[in-house]
């Protein structure tokens, strides 16, 4: 376990931001602390090193206040466990935790799934996924499980018994407005408002695949399951890998919302079959939300186009009807609107036809050239070449050596890094990130591809971009 150094405290203290809102705690964030705030990086190094050496925390620590939209439907009902919430969705973080793994995220896991699975609708198998949801899972999870999984994977005891002392003497009580609920200790769950929380959480869920036979994808508590369906076997293996999974549940004492299981069919001349998960049918449906992408039975993102145009344009709206001020309505459209156009856009990229949907609030290049912005096609695919970076040479490259493959090119006048060419069949996998963003990067000159860092490759990357479209 790495200790918080002084240096460290300080930084995360530099992290917080004066633009933030005081939550319940009544701690107002800066983004340029005063001396005294930067000062108390010291002791809180000192604090932190203290804490975990003797297996205790400071009782501070093991108290938490829930705002009240998180209380029992709001019926005044003090909970017995963390109402944490892991991730935001829309309107918050838009869903891009960046604690979860390093080198993971929202995107990656999306890419990474249905590259898998355009690619063998592509071969013309049919396909079936199976989207499971856990009933309130970062509440459910029991500490004696959680500790005794800690030591299996080999944890040091000293880090065991903190995790230990920090989770059992967890308290938390419900805040509305001044009014306080009385303390109760958690009886299960991940304590709230840490980061730790989710990284306990991932951990208590690692061995939910072992034994899978399909390919079962977990990010937090959102959780896939798919497989090729040609024959008769691919259903009995999916059908045994959700008997497992439902079995693995009641061991750790965790319950499956069956209610909101979902399975969607893909590919040509697919059998409609019925799974079941316990001794409960799982529903079908024509489209289905993964991880806030609209997913549907074709392939098709039109769907998740309109809905994204339909929240931009809401807000967009709003902006419009109550801000004058060009000052003011860039940074809001910067801040509310571009992250529902751009939220995993590398996944569900807008083709032609999509790309007037979400450009009709404009009238446009002649705006966009006294705005300063580019245009939507534009950013699309800066932001297709920025993810193209990051899995060839940033932080998602042990992903990438698997989505693609570097292809040996004698050319002077080529950029030095050419990419293999997949091959399709579909439309569906034509349009795919992994499949599409090899022409660019081809087009793109030495100097950008052969950026030291990703802040070195946007900036280069901008410079050229005028002369790809």
């Amino acid at each position: 376990m790495t200790l918080p150094t002084t240096r460290l405290c300080r930084a995360e203290i530099g992290f917080c931001r004066y633009s933030n809102s005081r939550g319940i705690e009544k701690i107002h964030p800066s983004r340029n602390p005063p001396s005294g705030t930067r000062q108390a990086a010291k002791p809180l190094s000192m604090i932190f090193e203290k804490s975990w050496q003797s297996g205790e925390d400071p009782g501070d620590w093991r108290k938490g206040n829930i705002p009240h939209l998180c209380a029992w439907e709001d019926h005044g009902i003090d909970p017995p466990r963390s109402y944490a919430r892991a991730h935001g969705g829309p309107g918050g973080d838009l869903r891009q935790p960046t604690w979860l793994h390093k080198g993971k995220s929202c995107l990656t896991n999306l890419v990474a799934f249905y590259d898998e699975v355009t690619t063998s609708v592509d071969k013309g198998k049919a396909m079936h996924v199976i989207y499971l949801d856990f009933c309130k899972a970062f509440d459910m999870v029991p500490h004696s499980i959680l500790l005794s999984k800690l030591e299996r994977y080999v944890f040091d005891g000293r880090t065991v018994q903190w995790i230990r002392n920090w989770v059992d003497g967890h308290i938390q009580r419900v805040v509305v407005n001044s009014l306080m609920s009385r303390w109760r200790s958690m009886t299960s769950g991940v304590p709230q408002g840490s980061e730790l929380a989710p990284v306990l959480f991932n951990i208590f869920i690692n061995d939910i695949e072992n034994e899978i036979e399909c390919t079962l994808s977990k990010f937090a508590d959102d959780t896939k399951l798919s497989g090729a369906v040609d024959m008769p076997e691919g259903r009995d293996v999916i059908q045994r890998d959700l008997d497992k999974l439902e079995k693995w549940a009641c061991v750790n004492l965790m319950r499956f919302n069956k209610a909101k299981c979902r399975v969607l069919h893909l590919g040509r001349g697919n059998p409609q079959f019925q799974y079941r998960l316990g001794d409960d049918v799982i529903e079908s449906s024509p489209a289905e939300k993964d991880l806030e992408v609209l997913m549907d039975d074709k392939l098709d993102m039109s769907r998740q186009c309109a809905l994204a145009a339909q929240k931009a344009n809401c807000i967009l709206g709003c902006i419009q009807i109550r801000v004058a001020s060009r000052e003011v309505i860039l940074p809001l459209y910067s801040a509310l609107v571009r992250p529902h156009l751009e939220y995993c856009v590398q996944l569900w990229g807008p083709q032609h036809k999509d790309m007037e949907l979400l450009e009709w609030h404009f009238s446009y290049e002649d705006r966009l050239r006294q705005l300063g912005l580019f245009s939507l096609e534009k950013r699309k695919l800066r932001g297709d070449l920025i993810a193209a970076f990051q899995y060839l040479k940033g932080a998602y490259r042990k992903d990438g050596n698997r989505l693609f493959s570097k292809a040996y090119c004698d050319r002077t006048r080529s950029n030095g890094f050419k990419l293999r060419e997949g091959r399709f069949r579909l439309d569906l996998r034509k349009k795919f990130f992994t499949m599409r963003v090899v022409r660019h990067w081809h087009r793109l000159p030495r100097e950008v591809v052969e950026a030291p860092s990703l802040e070195t490759f946007k900036v280069r990357l901008d410079g050229a971009l005028s002369n790809l479209i």
